[in-house]
């Protein structure tokens, strides 16, 4: 056998020693080499940086954390990292851009200890960042979005560090012979100016106004004032990069201005808003996605179409079984939307502010607001379903305040009949509850039903409460005039139970069922029911249980058609409201009857005056319209509010002259049907039968007449059900919570 023991390794390098090689070697090919038309991939460049990533990797392992070693101090200390930039500026040899972003977007990714407080780290990484985007559709996209999005991430992981990222620009504004120091019109043409300079994507070349540029000669009529602006290359660099035809860059360029935007820096988000062109992206792609769609559109498609995350905009029309025209726009625009939605959920609180304003301005007003007002019911239709599904999409607080303001207008005080028109865009759309195209007015009533439900508390007020703080519909009588109460009730007024609408005769469906399963109603309720004088939450139950009469029923003869049924729904979705309300500021109410203004004329608001107006024409209106005027007035009954409760759900308040209530408005259809029914031979039983079609427990066949007064019938036994268990859940939700 041979011996070895003579043999010995040679020792390897020391890391320090080994990285100096590799960097020396890439050094040395520029000195060496003639030829710079050869790409980099037929050099030994690439290995070379690679081998260097490794070293610097491992002996971050090797060493404590946070401790700098060797191989880093030479990167360093040489600004290796400034002359990577030159070279990949140069793109010496062919293909080097694209190492330097992968050798920078490696560095910052794997290396734990913070590299960019270093400023031989964020000066190049500054000048790299400008180089990105500058080219639409370059061959090193896929490297300079992954290199900014490395970037976005150790942001987001130390936000302060981003005020390295914030370059000052100088800029100079003539003020004229009178030496006044003013702020640029952001209007003007020499604002416009500026902004276009820092918009445009910058070279990393000295441009004029730049940090080392010599500041222009004043002319002799006039005086410079110098501004220092922030520059934020980063958001410039990859808002170009979400003009790229590749859909993955895009996607990549919005997560990481959806980083940004969320820093907290206060400089940042300024700057972010004011000396980039977020806003305007934003807002001008929204506005292009919205005019690509058809003119006229079915709202059943508009309201259907499948709910479409920015990122997952991945729509195939070819494997799509439910297409129809302009479903391809359609959802790239809700698309689109979802993003701006996201964004200004995820932004920094005055950031988000600003970026709502300018798409309330940019789009809202300016774009959907003609549409809301054209005269064309093909157009208004289309554009009221757009509206309405844009209200469902909507869920970042600030712009849900910037849209309820575009739609509502900001006036807190109480309406008058006189001035309902103030705001034209809020007057047409209510307007349009009650518009002759019954399409349009289920369309809008569904509209305000699904804006009343959303988290934000100036959208009751300016449709209701506003016209309720005063309670203003009760009697003005002196106390002193008023009359002893039996029952809660002066002894003089008409008992319900005793007049024959209110009979005690109530069917089995009918009555109350036990409370025990509500007990867990939410603790927000109205003061009500207590035996203070107040109506008892039985006479309110039985008075709408019992108001329509009893041949004008059929809900008993179907099964499952009960009352119960209504305590479930009542009790899940006061639940939700108390959850959406919870954060309202609703102090001081109720208001006390002796601090409330009752000599005040009444106006129930123009929102209630239409809703109201519709319900007094339930027995002639078709089906569809009824339910929607219902679901709507069912909603605004559930609210934890107790004006709103005192003055829907309270048949035995003692209105003013000329006031009127739901009960009110539903006493007067009953006193008409009553009068109908006496016209009507076998009422009860054709009444039955469109019941059971409805259900669908009997075929069509023959025309029933009277077919829209049976139906709405229908509908106004079911509603009285409903407004019943609702109060019966509020007033056990109050007894629950009462000490």
């Amino acid at each position: 056998m041979f011996n070895l023991s003579f043999l010995q390794l040679a020792p390897s390098l020391p890391l320090q020693e080994d990285f100096v090689y590799h960097w020396k070697a890439i050094t040395h090919y520029y000195i060496e080499t003639s030829d710079d038309k050869a790409p980099v991939t037929d050099t030994n460049i690439p290995s070379h940086l690679e081998q260097m990533l490794d070293i610097l990797t491992q002996e971050e392992l090797e060493r404590e954390s946070g401790e700098t070693g060797p191989c880093m101090e030479y990167l360093l200390h040489h600004k290796i990292l400034e002359t990577l930039y030159t070279l990949g500026k140069a793109d010496c040899p062919p293909g080097m851009k694209q190492q330097v972003l992968t050798f920078y977007t490696k560095l910052l990714g794997r290396i734990r200890q913070p590299l960019l407080p270093h400023i031989n780290v964020h000066r190049p990484v500054q000048k790299l960042i400008r180089l990105c985007g500058e080219i639409l559709a370059a061959p090193t996209e896929n490297e300079e979005i992954q290199f900014l999005c490395i970037v976005c991430a150790k942001l987001k992981q130390d936000p302060y560090l981003v005020n390295f990222f914030l370059e000052l620009k100088l800029s100079t504004i003539s003020l004229g012979s009178q030496n006044k120091v003013k702020r640029p019109d952001p209007k003007s043409a020499d604002a416009e100016g500026v902004r276009e300079d820092y918009a445009s994507p910058d070279t990393g070349q000295t441009q004029a106004g730049g940090p080392d540029a010599e500041p222009p000669e004043p002319k002799a009529d006039a005086t410079i004032q110098s501004n220092h602006v922030n520059n934020y290359n980063i958001v410039t660099s990859l808002l170009n990069l979400t003009k790229s035809p590749d859909g993955r860059i895009v996607v990549k360029a919005c997560e990481g201005l959806m980083l940004l935007v969320s820093l907290p820096e206060p400089a940042a988000a300024k700057c972010l808003t004011e000396n980039t062109d977020l806003c305007v992206l934003l807002t001008d792609r929204l506005s292009a996605f919205y005019k690509a769609l058809p003119t006229s559109m079915d709202p059943v498609d508009i309201e259907t179409v499948e709910s479409v995350n920015w990122g997952l905009d991945v729509y195939n029309m070819k494997d799509d079984a439910a297409i129809f025209t302009g479903k391809r726009a359609l959802i790239s625009f809700l698309s689109w939307l979802d993003y701006c939605d996201q964004l200004i959920k995820e932004a920094q609180k005055t950031a988000a502010a600003v970026l709502a304003k300018v798409v309330r301005e940019r789009f809202f007003v300016s774009i959907l607001e003609p549409q809301l007002m054209q005269t064309s019911e093909v157009g208004i239709l289309t554009s009221t379903a757009l509206l309405n599904r844009i209200i469902r999409q909507v869920t970042s607080e600030a712009l849900l305040k910037e849209m309820v303001y575009f739609l509502l207008g900001e006036d807190m005080g109480p309406e008058a009949l006189a001035s309902i028109s103030q705001h034209p865009l809020r007057h047409r759309l209510i307007e349009h509850c009650d518009h002759l195209s019954d399409e349009i007015s289920i369309m809008t009533l569904r509209l305000f039903e699904h804006l009343i439900q959303k988290p934000d508390q100036h959208i009751v007020h300016s449709l209701v409460l506003r016209s309720l703080g005063e309670r203003n519909y009760l009697e003005n009588k002196p106390q002193e005039d008023k009359e002893p109460l039996e029952n809660g009730q002066p002894h003089d007024s008409v008992d319900l139970e005793e007049d024959p609408l209110f009979g005690d005769d109530l069917s089995a469906d009918n009555r109350l069922s036990s409370p025990n399963w509500l007990s867990t109603s939410p603790i927000q309720s109205p003061d009500h029911a207590k035996p203070d004088g107040k109506t008892e939450v039985h006479k309110i139950v039985n008075s709408f249980l019992c108001l329509v009469p009893d041949e004008a029923k059929s809900s008993s003869h179907v099964d499952g058609t009960g009352y119960d049924t209504y305590l479930r729904d009542a009790h899940r979705q006061f639940r939700d409201y108390c959850g959406i309300c919870q954060r309202w500021d609703w102090r001081g109410t109720p208001k006390p009857i002796e601090k409330c203004h009752l000599d005040n004329p009444f106006f129930e608001g123009h929102f209630l005056k239409v809703l109201f107006d519709r319900m007094g024409r339930i027995l002639d209106q078709p089906y569809d319209v009824n339910l929607q005027v219902t679901s709507v007035l069912s909603k605004l009954s559930l609210l934890p509010h107790p004006h709103m409760h005192e003055y829907l759900l309270d048949p035995y308040i003692n209105l003013g002259p000329g006031c009127r209530s739901l009960f009110s408005v539903i006493v007067r259809v009953v006193g008409d049907l009553m009068l109908r029914i006496q016209r009507i031979p076998d009422f009860t039983p054709k009444l039955l039968l469109v019941r059971k079609r409805l259900l669908g427990l009997e075929p069509e066949g023959l025309n029933v007449d009277h077919m829209t007064l049976l139906e709405g019938v229908i509908v106004l036994e079911e509603f009285c059900k409903e407004l019943a268990a609702i109060a019966f859940v509020k007033f056990h939700a109050a007894a629950s919570s009462s000490p």
